[in-house]
């Protein structure tokens, strides 16, 4: 069992590594961590979804969608313009006198929005069919017939971060108690969307 369980740790380190890090997703899992709105299902389907790309890379998908590249020009757009609308929807949180508490209260129908958000930020990622279709799954492959315990280890990766910044989140609320700690969040937010949204349309538009 010694190289099964080594390919497991390699999987789970290597999908940590991909997935630590600022981005459209992580950041709409904090703040619905720090709201206590619909953690476990915006959770569910980070891990489910991490999970399916996961197994899809190991499985030879990535192949694929490296031979058709026209799939991720169009992933691309779609997903710009919707990280621009949520980046322009969280500068006017930020700006506007009235903004959320660490008290809010999600009114009704939020849980479509919330599972709506989440699958379209998860799912409009190009970055998400590079990375872990196409780069772990190619990583994945070179552990052989061990290849699924890498698949495994990093799916637990994906587990283990999206509910410990989901459920973890609340640990920050005491920060987030004044309006002015909200408006901050939502800036930066706004920030890393819009800034993520102009990087998905500049190889679309200035190809080199």
């Amino acid at each position: 069992m010694a190289s099964p369980l080594l390919a497991a740790v390699a999987g789970l380190g290597f999908g940590l590594s991909l997935i630590v890090a600022i981005g459209a997703q992580n950041a709409f899992v904090l703040r619905q961590g720090l709201l206590r709105s619909h953690v476990g299902a915006v959770v569910m389907i980070c891990a489910l979804s991490d999970t399916a790309l996961i197994g899809a890379g190991v499985a030879g998908i990535g192949v694929i969608v490296e031979r058709f590249p026209l799939v991720l020009v169009v992933v691309r757009v779609a997903g710009a313009i919707f990280l621009a609308v949520y980046g322009v929807l969280a500068a006017r949180r930020a700006l506007r006198p009235a903004v959320l508490t660490a008290d809010a209260r999600p009114g009704p129908g939020s849980l479509w929005a919330a599972v709506l958000t989440c699958l379209a930020l998860t799912w409009l990622n190009p970055h998400v069919y590079l990375d872990t279709v196409l780069l772990l799954g190619s990583v994945a492959n070179t552990h052989g017939d061990d290849r699924w315990w890498f698949a495994l280890g990093a799916a637990a990766g994906s587990v283990l971060w999206f509910s410990a910044l989901g459920y973890g989140a609340r640990l920050l609320r005491p920060v987030f108690a004044r309006p002015l700690a909200w408006r901050i969040l939502d800036a930066a937010i706004a920030l890393v969307m819009l800034a993520l949204a102009v990087s998905l349309l500049l190889p679309v538009l200035l190809p080199s």
